[in-house]
């Protein structure tokens, strides 16, 4: 007696191959039918499993924010563990040093991944599936967001107030997302004379150059740490 095919497993499989190769080939290679090729299913077995591409792109940049998420909160741990053995009160800009560091280190280790995840326009669930069940992608990105905000209002308290903290952690968001797209597209090494061998860091460790300008960015977001 034949069994019936595993449905959660098939459709894992599909996001699988995408994963893999939005992490191999970038955003432009996420065709239906080549995801399907990688993951050994017929050509038209990714629409039974998601209503539409988007779904399907939507669920691969889940995983993404999984990954990220996973890699933050574990630095942000390491970071806070280390801070409050020395100074507690420094503990919410100790995290959140490492949340920045960690966010950029990401868009360079995983850059097709991090372009895909931020495609709001194109993923965007409420647009393109207004009556899809299931998890949607802006509650993987919002908590992140959410994050930011708090740390950068403790970072703040009494200082600035006419600036919302959202307002504030979404400037300091933008101003680290931009630094890691020009760095990896070679704007900001070309600009600031960086050589080639030292441009390539490994996760948070980010190379010399980038990490000043990650510090730079903070400092200017919430002023610079006090000695």
């Amino acid at each position: 007696m034949s069994q019936e095919p595993d449905t959660s497993s098939l459709r894992e499989r599909l996001i699988d191959a995408g994963v893999e190769l939005v992490l191999s080939e970038g955003t432009a290679a996420l065709g239906l039918r080549e995801i399907a090729r990688r993951a050994g299913v017929s050509h038209g077995a990714p629409r039974r499993y998601f209503p539409t591409h988007h779904s399907l792109l939507s669920a691969i940049a889940r995983r993404g924010f999984a990954d990220l998420g996973a890699r933050v909160a574990a630095t942000m741990e390491e970071a806070t563990t280390e801070e409050a053995t020395t100074e507690p009160s420094a503990t919410p800009r100790a995290r959140l040093d490492a949340l920045a560091r960690t966010y950029v280190g990401y868009a360079l280790e995983r850059r097709g991944m991090f372009e895909l995840m931020f495609r709001h326009d194109l993923l965007d669930s409420e647009k393109h599936e207004p009556n899809a069940a299931g998890s949607r992608l802006r509650e993987s990105t919002l908590p992140l967001f959410g994050l930011l905000t708090g740390l950068v209002a403790h970072c703040r308290a009494r200082a600035d107030g006419d600036v919302r903290p959202d307002v504030a952690a979404a400037a300091l968001w933008a101003n680290l997302h931009g630094i890691a797209q020009l760095w990896a597209s070679e704007s900001l090494p070309l600009a600031l004379g960086t050589p080639a061998d030292e441009r390539a860091g490994a996760g948070r460790l980010l190379p010399a150059p980038l990490d000043a300008l990650v510090t730079a960015a903070l400092d200017a977001h919430l002023g610079p740490v006090k000695p």
